[in-house]
């Protein structure tokens, strides 16, 4: 019967230490702690400008799901195509330029207020 209570009195003191590590203070929460940063959950991820041929393809991560605004210019920096996205994490587009008149071309894409483009030339 000693045993069974030694055995159940260790359990139970392992059990509240580990409660009470795994918790921790209130205010240590969101800092620095047991080598992990919390640095690490934030994610720049820039989008992605694939050419091949005259096609265009653009993918973006956009974690936060905020407004992106994708536009075409030409070289005389009319707006040739306008498409706003908003509450997709992934926005993946594809252009075709096959068709398109002779001009050079510039995709640009506006992500929380960061600004990023890519030329494509017609020929």
């Amino acid at each position: 019967m000693r045993k069974v209570l030694k055995f159940t009195v260790a359990l139970a003191l392992l059990f509240v230490s580990a409660t009470v590590l795994a918790n921790g203070p209130e205010r240590t929460f969101g800092k620095k702690g047991f080598g992990v940063e919390k640095e690490l959950i934030n994610i720049d991820v820039d989008p992605v400008f694939v050419k091949k041929g005259n096609k265009l393809f653009v993918n973006l991560l956009n974690l936060d799901q905020e407004k992106v605004t994708i536009k075409i210019y030409d070289s005389e920096g009319r707006v040739v195509f306008r498409e706003t996205l908003e509450g997709e994490i992934v926005i993946e587009k594809a252009f075709n330029f096959e068709s398109a008149y002779v001009d050079d071309y510039t995709v640009v894409v506006v992500d929380n207020n960061e600004t990023f483009s890519e030329k494509v030339t017609v020929k």
